[in-house]
């Protein structure tokens, strides 16, 4: 790594060489990886699953929701992606190119452009001394550009919403900083700052980006610089065939030179943009528009912005990365839906200027914010770096997770929202009328929008930082907790059919980007989840968990005879009326390829955990009769969950006395963790012996992390007593970062903070530094060989731990407010 520091990078963070290279490169979990005994034992799935796979990608000629056939490869080049919350997303990688797109909702391209790059063009005394493409690539197109520049003496470094890349240029005596800056917050948008300094007066003559038109058809493109008072030198492509353009703009201050080209070839040589920068460190900047293209070629543009720096100083050229796609019809085409920044920019797809002048005027207050809000958790000496870099870094997802946040229509009234049930639910138009809905995938391989299962562990990022549009989902599951599919359908994992959704209980997901979320829900089809035991409890738990972070009593009101209703459902999986619920011996619950029996650790535990709100939220509310109801039921389910599952040590994994019945889970404690974040872990709702909480924690830290791969991986999902993993099904030897996170949370809610932080650091050093899955961060991996599920949506879970640190150091919940008023993305 070069001597240069940059100006202005943060101390923490995730920090890579551009010359560096990944030692280890896994493979994603394959066919070949089952185990003989789980082929023999799923041979029935496998036959169903290929049938309807054939039909859904060769016939039908779509995605498929889950594709174990073709899994994505792992590129370990991912860095920060651009755009805000549910406007799509570009992904920069930490060597600068551009390399994953995601402008169609819940749709992903991998692909590097390798035209879109930063070129650097030095001027001294009249002449160019310097100019290179900021790019390690040599490339077999664009031949014409000098390529190659040498990794060593750049870094990359990002803390999401931000990152960095700083250049030393070898000979020159000049660092470029490369600024990302990304709102989180409501509404953002995407800048960047260059900023350069060096020892001698010379011109930074030339600062040029070029970047193809996306080919989201095949009509016509063309290249229109667009000239007005507010924006201005911005050079912007339009595409026939569909509503959407994007903009570059680099803000003209005084001092600064914008020029630009608006059309030249990305897969010839590139010679006369290169001549036309060398010459004089400025583009031509042709009036007019280009001309069309023919159907199927490819155009691109180039902007360039340029200033002088005086010797010993620095100066900072600002560009705007902008598109806009406001109108978006999911894989059905049944319905047109708004994204939520038309509210304030309009929805004819001509805003990519007004875009890219409000993130110009206004970056400088997003960084304020920015800056105000993880400060606070930066300059914390007692909290680790690597945690600083995983708790924002892994915030990635909330943009980059095929994240849609959509206008409700102004047309539409209550009825519409409410289902043909009619949800009852008094403030669902109020609130989805003012904050939108808003859904994110499981995983960009998973692709089923607020899988809910999964949800219930990342929602700590949302609830904390969004609250809003936590309480905003949770209206819509509501919502579809009242009504039913009663359209029948083939279950793959056990070739039954069953009804789509039954009525009063929670959906698995809200629906697939390939057909009409919302409208149709439960994409999953593996299992029939409405006999799965968590999701019901996983939707008591968060209402009350989101009731105590906001003080939202009319949230709490509206959610209240929905979680009768669900709770209602569960009490049927009581079945010898003991007080506790009772698995179906099948993988009845997220963990949905690790069988369980009887009682169990997990569910049970949410199930304790879920009554024990019952009769919090009852009290809140002034309902003496529902509160004595599930006291009773508590009060039994508590004595019959110690009796069944408490072995002395930790709770055993179910109840049914088979081999695998005494695995030691990760995550027994799930019901504990919520408990703890809503301050009902002690006193009269003290659900689960602070003793053999304390035991079970102890036992997991010795025996899933410390004699897992040396305690440097996180926690394996099941060890065996004797401290070897559970190898009963696929699952049980996997390690779930999502799942280590929560239950570091849960350890330091515990006071075990030093085992808590040990436990989650592994997963992040695996991850981040030996695995090279920056930005992408799986929902699992095995000790060795494989990985499963790139980019998901459980790791968000790491909010628990702030949460958790938060508690411990005394800090009251608080609600979380979205901005008051009219605000602008």
């Amino acid at each position: 790594e070069g001597a240069a520091r940059g100006r202005g990078v943060a101390a923490d963070g995730w920090r890579v060489c551009l010359a560096h290279s990944f030692e280890e490169l896994r493979q994603p979990y394959g066919a070949g990886d089952v185990p003989l005994r789980d082929v023999l034992r799923h041979i029935g799935l496998a036959l169903r699953y290929f049938r309807w796979w054939f039909k859904k990608t060769r016939i039908e000629k779509k995605s498929a929701f889950i594709d174990l056939l073709c899994a994505v490869p792992l590129q370990q080049i991912y860095g920060c992606p651009l755009g805000g919350i549910g406007g799509g997303t570009i992904t920069r990688g930490w060597r600068g190119e551009f390399c994953r797109w995601q402008l169609n909702p819940g749709l992903y391209n991998y692909e590097t452009v390798i035209a879109n790059q930063f070129t650097v063009c030095l001027r001294c005394k009249g002449q160019t001394i310097y100019q290179q493409v900021l790019s390690v690539e040599r490339p077999s197109t664009l031949q014409g550009w000098n390529w190659g520049y040498c990794g060593h003496y750049a870094f990359y470094h990002a803390l999401y919403p931000r990152a960095w890349l700083v250049y030393e240029l070898p000979g020159q005596n000049v660092v470029l900083t490369c600024r990302q800056v990304s709102p989180v917050i409501p509404h953002d948008y995407k800048v960047r700052r260059w900023r350069h300094s060096r020892g001698q007066s010379c011109s930074l003559a030339g600062l040029s980006q070029h970047f193809p038109v996306p080919a989201f058809s095949d009509g016509p493109r063309r290249g229109n610089p667009c000239s007005r008072s507010r924006a201005q030198d911005c050079s912007e492509g339009w595409l026939s065939g569909c509503t959407a353009r994007a903009g570059c703009q680099p803000q003209a201050r005084a001092g600064t030179g914008v020029t630009h080209v608006t059309a030249f070839n990305p897969a010839g040589l590139g010679r006369e943009v290169w001549q036309d920068l060398l010459q004089d460190g400025r583009l031509d900047s042709p009036t007019g528009k280009s001309s069309p293209t023919e159907k199927g070629e490819v155009t691109a543009a180039a902007v360039c912005a340029s200033c002088r720096v005086p010797a010993n100083g620095h100066k900072t050229l600002e560009l705007a990365l902008a598109w806009d796609m406001p109108c978006v019809h999911f894989g059905s085409k049944e319905k047109l839906h708004l994204r939520r920044y038309t509210r304030f920019f309009g929805s004819e797809g001509d805003a990519a200027p007004a875009l890219s002048h409000y993130a110009l005027t206004h970056y400088e207050e997003w960084e304020r914010k920015i800056e105000a809000w993880q400060n606070p958790i930066l300059e914390n000496s007692q909290l680790p770096s690597w945690y600083k870099s995983a708790l924002f870094n892994e915030l990635y997802f909330m943009t980059d997770g095929g994240t849609i946040w959509m206008e409700v229509p102004p047309d539409c009234c209550a009825q519409d929202l409410q289902g043909p049930a009619g949800a009852g639910l008094s403030h669902l138009l109020p609130v989805l009328r003012e904050y939108g809905r808003f859904a994110y995938l499981e995983g960009q391989e998973y692709r089923m929008y607020n899988t809910y299962d999964v949800h219930f562990y990342a929602s700590f990022a949302l609830v904390m930082l969004w609250p809003k549009l936590q309480i905003s989902l949770q209206y819509d599951i509501a919502v579809t907790v009242v009504n039913e599919d009663v359209q029948p359908r083939q279950y793959l994992m056990c070739g039954q059919t069953a009804q789509v959704k039954m009525k009063n209980v929670v959906p698995h997901d809200i629906g697939d980007p390939g057909d009409e979320p919302w409208q149709r829900v439960n994409a999953y089809l593996m299992h029939d989840t409405a006999d799965w035991k968590d999701l019901n409890l996983k939707f008591v738990l968060q209402v009350y968990r989101d009731y105590y972070l906001t003080h939202d009593s009319l949230y709490l009101q509206d959610m209240w005879p929905v979680c009768q209703a669900v709770m209602e459902s569960e009490l049927k999986f009581d079945t010898d009326n003991d007080g506790l619920i009772e698995n179906g011996g099948f993988a009845d619950q997220t963990y949905d390829a690790w069988v369980v029996h009887g009682a169990s650790a997990y569910c049970g535990g949410l199930w304790l955990a879920a009554v024990c709100m019952m009769c919090k939220m009852a009290e809140v509310l002034g309902d003496t009769e529902v509160r004595q109801k599930y006291l009773d039921i508590l009060n039994k389910g508590k004595e019959a969950f110690e009796r069944r599952l408490w072995n002395g040590k930790y709770y055993n994994y179910d109840s049914s006395g088979s081999d695998a019945s005494s695995s030691i889970m990760s995550d027994q404690c799930a019901g504990q963790w919520f408990l703890g974040a809503c301050g009902l872990d002690q006193g009269e709702f003290e659900v689960f012996p602070k003793s053999h909480v304390l035991s079970a924690l102890k036992t997991i830290f010795e025996k899933n992390v410390l004699s897992f791969a040396g305690g440097t991986m996180g926690a394996v999902n099941g060890m065996r007593p004797d401290g070897v993993p559970d190898t009963s099904s696929v699952q049980s030897n996997e390690v779930w970062i999502g799942v280590v996170y929560s239950l570091a949370a849960t350890m330091i809610q515990e006071g075990m903070v030093e085992e808590g932080f040990r436990t989650a650091e592994g997963c992040y050093r695996t991850v981040w530094e030996r695995l090279g899955m920056a930005f992408q961060t799986p929902e699992a991996y095995r000790e060795k060989k494989v990985y499963r599920s790139l980019a998901y949506m459980r790791p968000l879970s790491i909010w628990s731990m702030q949460l958790a640190l938060e508690r411990r150091a005394g800090q009251a919940p608080a609600p979380a407010q979205l901005p008051q008023g009219p605000t602008h993305p």
